[in-house]
């Protein structure tokens, strides 16, 4: 294995586990508005991912900046090609956090309620946007022979891309609903339960969809692993809705995680050694080889990242265990 291949392989981790923890972030928040039937309510929904929503960030920022030491190229084709829908992404983040911030600094109704329908559609826009740009890495967009993306915002939407971002939005809000029949009790524990049901009534199909038009819309399935790796997809998330209907919360919870990291992984895998695909000319797909950083850079970089990224994943460990607890009402500052 070289470096090349190696730091290929560490950003697909790094997004996996981006999409395993941040998915439930996601999730809860798009959920917000309609499981929390008051304040009391949504501020426990709030403070179950209170400790967590920032750090599981970090991966996100991690694996951009992976990208740009490692894949120079890669990154900028794919920030100037997806501008505007990264740009909105970030946007949304940025609402999110600053909603999360602000709205507890004012009692009043009205108040509250903006920046928890902030928190919505700061949680919505990216579980959205992330299945549109995935599927665009291996539907192909157009690049030129410079390495330059030669098409417009629009044509980063299709029907295949859209049916992406929908089945996205679907797992990670039954993500974020079955992490809530983990970290609550009673009556929203029971609110969770349902949400999570009908959700995977809809995430099911919308997965099989997506598997299907793969066939016609990607070449992913020439590579026999990744396509086994993406019907597991499906297996495991009817699992997680056989466990859900159960009440095993906890397997279910792990088994939509599974879903989660096989699609991921089966994207990347499909996508290897390219790691953007030209819909222009195949000869000017971007690839791990003709995208990277010198082999002096990738040596260093792996050096720093051997030595810090353990660091960093028993600090989160640490974290999710401190707070593994259940959140009530009780448990509210006044």
């Amino acid at each position: 294995m070289d470096l090349n291949m190696l730091w290929f392989i560490l950003i697909t981790v790094l997004f996996t586990g981006y999409f395993f923890l941040e998915g439930f972030d996601y999730g809860v928040g798009t959920l917000l508005p309609f499981l929390g039937k008051n304040d009391s309510e949504r501020r426990v929904i709030i403070n179950t991912i209170g400790p967590f929503w920032d750090g599981n960030e970090v991966w996100l920022i991690t694996a951009g900046g992976a990208i740009f030491a490692a894949f120079p190229n890669w990154y900028a084709t794919l920030f100037s090609g997806f501008y505007m829908a990264l740009f909105l992404m970030l946007l949304a983040l940025i609402v999110r956090g600053v909603a999360f911030e602000f709205r507890s600094k004012d009692d009043r109704p009205a108040w509250r309620s903006l920046w928890d329908w902030l928190i919505f559609g700061g949680s919505l826009v990216p579980a959205l946007l992330w299945g549109v740009a995935i599927t665009n890495l291996i539907r192909g967009v157009p690049i030129a022979g410079n390495m330059q993306y030669a098409g417009t915002f629009w044509d980063l939407l299709s029907p295949y891309t859209l049916v992406g971002g929908l089945t996205t939005l679907l797992i990670f809000t039954l993500h974020g609903a079955l992490f809530l029949t983990l970290k609550t009790e009673g009556e929203q524990l029971e609110s969770a339960r349902r949400a999570a049901s009908l959700v995977s009534i809809l995430a099911v199909p919308a997965l099989l969809v997506l598997i299907i038009l793969s066939y016609s819309h990607t070449d992913i399935f020439t590579n026999t692993g990744a396509g086994i790796v993406f019907w597991g997809a499906l297996v495991t998330l009817l699992l997680a809705c056989r466990l859900l209907r159960s009440g095993r919360y906890a397997r279910a919870f792990i088994m939509n995680g599974l879903t989660i990291v096989c699609t991921t992984v089966a994207v990347f895998w499909g996508l290897f050694p390219r790691v953007m695909v030209s819909s222009l000319n195949p000869e000017w797909n971007l690839t791990v080889y003709n995208a990277s950083s010198s082999p002096y850079t990738l040596k260093i970089m792996t050096i720093v990242a051997l030595t810090l990224v353990p660091v960093v994943l028993l600090y989160q460990g640490w974290t999710y265990w401190i707070f593994r607890k259940r959140v009530t009402v009780k448990d509210l500052e006044y």
